[in-house]
């Protein structure tokens, strides 16, 4: 059943994807296509995926996209990427406000050898515009 829905996620994730250049080795996700991603799981736990929030931990405290398994400032990806437990060919979304700092976070990841990692498009910000609900830190 998991091998299934891994295979039913990577297919949406697959068929909503474009490569962002022949320079850069990561993706763009929209985050309709997060959401969609997000929707279609039938937990949270089992999204097929490991989202991170690349903001810092502060920004992550005002509000972040249901279903983040991570918050790891971007500057910390290259030295706490094994705190994901991922494996190489795993899928890995990664967001921020505006998109830059994830691009960033994305490239980092692939260089590592991560084959499948996705940065979301327009980030936080969009997924605001869009009126997607956002969850808040625990105190």
């Amino acid at each position: 059943m998991k091998r299934i829905l891994i295979a039913a996620l990577t297919v949406i994730l697959c068929l909503s994807i474009y490569e962002i250049g022949s320079s850069y080795h990561s993706y763009l996700l929209s985050v309709q296509q997060l959401r969609a991603g997000l929707t279609k799981a039938p937990s949270m736990a089992a999204k097929g995926f490991v989202l991170i929030d690349v903001r810092t931990a502060e920004e992550h405290a005002e509000g972040f996209i249901p279903g983040t398994d991570y918050n790891i400032d971007f500057r910390e990806i290259k030295q706490r990427y094994q705190e994901l437990g991922a494996q190489p060919d795993d899928h890995i979304v990664v967001y921020c406000q505006s998109g830059h700092r994830s691009n960033i976070a994305a490239e980092t990841l692939a260089d590592l050898g991560f084959t499948h990692v996705y940065n979301v498009s327009g980030s936080m910000n969009a997924w605001l515009e869009a009126g997607f609900p956002v969850e808040m830190a625990r105190r």
